[in-house]
């Protein structure tokens, strides 16, 4: 859970803080002491995240007091929706930060002072998309969630090498055809996309390991899976356009699977699935017990499975 710091900060509430938890944040702004104090702190505490969020207050009007912050690898502003009015105070981070973190603002904001670090790992972007092309020249991200932002296609993606994550959440991109040009992507999550019905290039994409899709409600038809040799994990939710279970199937080394919020589908959409050759464990809630049994008879596999821990080889 994140740790919120209100002012005034104490070196003794910062001592119980050492190696927990992940995230540290606040919701209005701190002192210049608190902001010294918190910034020594983080000095020691490389892999913390910094987040400022909310501003219900409205005394978060930009990033000037990550001046205080020289050594986090880690940053996040978000839900700062009326109050952030600039994001040029990035320019304080160091150039090798990891992580950068921006809400959606009242205002579209400059997305050019992220052109500085060479060296970022992984980007959430939400609602801003001015300049956004400067993404295209972070050629060691690997992590990548754009939320609320349209796209054309995914051709400002093609140039980043080492992309290993791309959450699209939101938004209108339709196009994804230039899906399998991004080699090196293990891990794909389409959330709510506006308009998306075609998930066909998934099918050309043997890297793929973790296939997430939910509340796609144009979405009639899975990809075909005989080519997606290295997919374990295939969650599915809220996917109402969805009846027919039958590809799975195809899937070689499909291991874990969830069939989550899809009261629509009869039991008998999961015989295909009856008898997989390497399936592990099923997720599903079809909205009613007598379903729920049925499946959970008809596949015959433990009906949970820990998502969180990598699978072994």
């Amino acid at each position: 859970m994140p740790f919120d710091l209100r002012s005034p900060v104490t070196e003794g509430e910062l001592a119980r803080l050492d190696g927990r938890p992940e995230v540290i944040q606040f919701s209005s702004a701190l002192t210049e002491a608190d902001y010294v104090l918190l910034g020594e702190w983080f000095a020691d505490q490389p892999a913390k995240t910094l987040r400022a969020y909310g501003s219900y207050d409205g005394t978060i009007t930009d990033l000037d007091f990550l001046r205080y912050f020289p050594s986090v690898r880690s940053f996040q502003a978000d839900a700062l929706y009326h109050s952030l009015a600039n994001i040029d105070g990035l320019s304080y981070l160091p150039e090798d930060v990891r992580f950068i973190g921006l809400g959606q603002t009242k205002k579209k904001l400059s997305l050019a002072p992220l052109a500085r670090f060479r060296t970022l790992r992984g980007i959430y972007l939400e609602g801003q998309s001015k300049d956004l092309e400067v993404i295209s020249d972070l050629r060691e991200l690997r992590s990548v969630t754009l939320r609320s932002i349209t796209l054309p296609d995914l051709s400002l993606l093609a140039p980043l090498p080492n992309l290993r994550a791309l959450d699209l959440k939101l938004g209108g991109t339709k196009n994804l055809g230039l899906l399998p040009d991004l080699r090196a992507l293990d891990y794909l999550e389409l959330w709510m996309v506006k308009g998306l019905s075609d998930l066909s290039p998934i099918a050309q994409m043997p890297r793929l390991e973790y296939l997430f899709l939910q509340g796609l409600r144009r979405v009639e038809t899975l990809p075909v899976m005989t080519e997606l040799a290295n997919l374990r994990r295939l969650w599915l939710e809220t996917m109402n356009g969805l009846t027919d279970l039958a590809r799975i199937r195809e899937a070689p080394r499909l291991r874990q699977l969830a069939v989550v919020d899809m009261s629509h589908l009869q039991p008998e959409a999961f015989v295909p699935l009856a008898g997989h050759p390497t399936l592990e464990s099923v997720r599903f809630g079809l909205g009613s017990k007598r379903k729920n049994d049925a499946v959970e008879r008809l596949i015959g596999l433990p009906r949970e499975g820990d998502w969180r821990k990598p699978l072994a080889d």
